[in-house]
């Protein structure tokens, strides 16, 4: 789906969220490519589960995040998925099992089920001990989320 689509009449609006993403994954050293189109990551998420049972979470979430935010490719797509499980040294026949089974769609659902009771409706959403710090920002942000509620000063 087009962002100018999901968004419609807010256009503006895209250009300054990309714009300020961009200026922040800068400062932060984080690749991050141009986009114009949003897909559906479920299936990536219940892939997230089965690599996570497989010892591979890490591997897999940041695999995905440099296909989809760097690479550009569809993670909606199966065929995308298996490339992806298989870069980190997991099989692509037991990835199409999980996903064909549904074995881990319980697990995201329980996951979204829990974000909607926390009042989580964005991405990314940080919580520390009942505040929140939603969006991509700047280190500052996290240490001030950190420090205000625990009281506890943050070193780099």
């Amino acid at each position: 789906m087009e962002l100018a689509e999901l968004f419609a009449g807010r256009e503006a609006m895209i250009k300054e969220m990309q714009a300020r993403l961009h200026r922040l994954a800068e400062i932060e050293g984080v690749p991050l490519a141009e986009r114009s189109r949003t897909c559906n990551s479920r299936r990536a998420q219940e892939l997230g589960k089965w690599a996570e049972a497989m010892g591979k979470g890490d591997a897999f979430r940041k695999a995905v995040y440099g296909a989809y935010f760097v690479g550009g490719r569809n993670i909606a797509k199966v065929d995308e998925l298996v490339r992806i499980v298989e870069t980190i040294g997991l099989p692509g026949d037991k990835a199409l099992a999980a996903l064909a089974e549904g074995s881990f769609a319980s697990a995201v659902d329980a996951d979204w089920q829990r974000a909607r009771e926390l009042g989580v409706d964005a991405v990314p959403t940080h919580l520390c001990a009942g505040k929140r710090l939603v969006g991509f920002a700047p280190y500052e942000d996290f240490e001030r989320l950190i420090e205000r509620d625990n009281k506890t000063p943050v070193s780099r």
